[in-house]
């Protein structure tokens, strides 16, 4: 019986090739065929390694025959390397449908671990690290963008997201507009490349550094958006709160009211209490 062959997910750099990990060139040389994002990043890269690895394209457009054609060379013997077009695979770049069905396949699939901008952003924010979501990238459109923003108004979490060099103006413009004036915002452009640069402070501080110079527009743009306060988050429940017991009075006692509001909302019930008499 033939022996499947091997997944590997292979780390690219995203921009400074020094970055590629010894074991990567390793897998990268010795695989049957790469399955790459964009065949020309990759070429060039093989050709900085030396390697002669043929490529095979394989990129979000790709149809399902594709998956299934690539995993039968594996379960032939073949091994592969998936890429993307610079960075992790699968972070906001396709992939995930060929790894679901190598892993139904019993196919064995190995990460190679490496670059990615997500990491690299949130090592030098300065932003908490501790819990973070990851959004891939802001929305195009302006009512879905501030929709977006909005949505965000009461994370906790540290978020990070990717922002095109043709809207990360808009996305600064629109978080200065909808952000508390305090709440931290970090910019890493290029990171990694030749003419890096980041930035940290709110909104309206980073839109400033974002048109000191024309050049500071261009490029590959990650934003970390810092958490919301604690603060917030209570105020708002406070303010749900009160709507809810405003609606529930008329129907039960102003004890029932804030019991119920304090049990959906989770605000604090002696607040409510007071913001009730006061009220009466």
């Amino acid at each position: 019986m033939t022996q499947m062959g091997i997944l590997y997910v292979v780390a690219t750099p995203i921009g400074n090739l020094n970055d590629i990990s010894n074991r990567a060139i390793e897998v990268l040389d010795s695989v049957d065929f790469i399955a790459a994002e964009d065949t020309r990043n990759t070429k060039i890269l093989l050709e900085r390694l030396g390697s002669n690895t043929s490529i095979r394209s394989y990129h979000e457009f790709s149809d399902t025959d594709e998956d299934d054609r690539i995993v039968q060379l594996i379960m032939q013997g073949q091994s592969v390397a998936l890429v993307s077009d610079a960075g992790t695979p699968l972070i906001s770049d396709p992939g995930y449908k060929l790894v679901r069905l190598a892993r139904a396949k019993g196919i064995s699939i190995i990460p190679i671990p490496g670059a990615s901008s997500v990491t690299a952003a949130l090592s030098v924010s300065g932003l908490p690290t501790d819990r973070f979501l990851f959004d891939g990238f802001i929305p195009n459109k302006r009512t879905a963008k501030e929709k977006y923003f909005h949505d965000l108004l009461l994370e906790r979490r540290t978020v990070v997201a990717f922002e095109s060099t043709h809207r990360i103006e808009d996305s600064l413009i629109s978080l200065s507009q909808i952000f508390p004036k305090n709440r931290q915002l970090f910019v890493g452009r290029e990171i990694t490349k030749k003419f890096e640069s980041h930035f940290l402070g709110p909104a309206g501080e980073c839109l400033v550094w974002l048109r000191s110079s024309s050049n500071q527009k261009k490029g590959e743009f990650v934003l970390v958006i810092g958490g919301c306060q604690a603060s917030l988050i209570e105020d708002q429940r406070h303010r749900d709160a009160l709507l809810l017991i405003d609606k529930l009075i008329n129907f039960m006692s102003a004890k029932d009211a804030v019991r119920i509001a304090n049990e959906i909302t989770g605000a604090k019930k002696n607040a409510l209490y007071d913001a009730v008499l006061a009220n009466k």
